[in-house]
């Protein structure tokens, strides 16, 4: 387990497909740390059009702009992931007044 860091950032989702939205808070977050990871999950109880693969593919691909930003897909709990990447802050994005409820 790595020792958790303020300075990585864990932005985690499905990304099915990844949209302009999340290109906006990745290019507004990216600056903010030292490392932003994007955490595609696999999430297989939503359902998701595309495979976990092309989705990162997908991610990388449009993201590659960004030196400190890596893409992993993963298939564990949050918490887990965000601990073996040693993440400190965990980014999120804001879409309805439900999400800030």
């Amino acid at each position: 387990m790595a020792s958790r860091s303020p300075l990585i950032a864990v932005y985690p989702g499905t990304f099915d497909p990844i949209t302009n939205g999340h290109l906006d808070l990745v290019q507004r977050a990216a600056p903010l740390f030292e490392r932003l990871v994007v955490g595609v999950a696999e999430s297989p109880g939503k359902g998701p059009t595309l495979p976990l693969a092309m989705r990162v593919d997908l991610a990388r691909e449009s993201l590659s702009l960004y030196p400190n930003v890596e893409v992993r897909g993963f298939n564990s709990l949050l918490a887990h992931f965000v601990s073996d990447v040693g993440a400190g802050v965990l980014l999120r994005g804001l879409r309805a007044v439900s999400d800030f409820e």
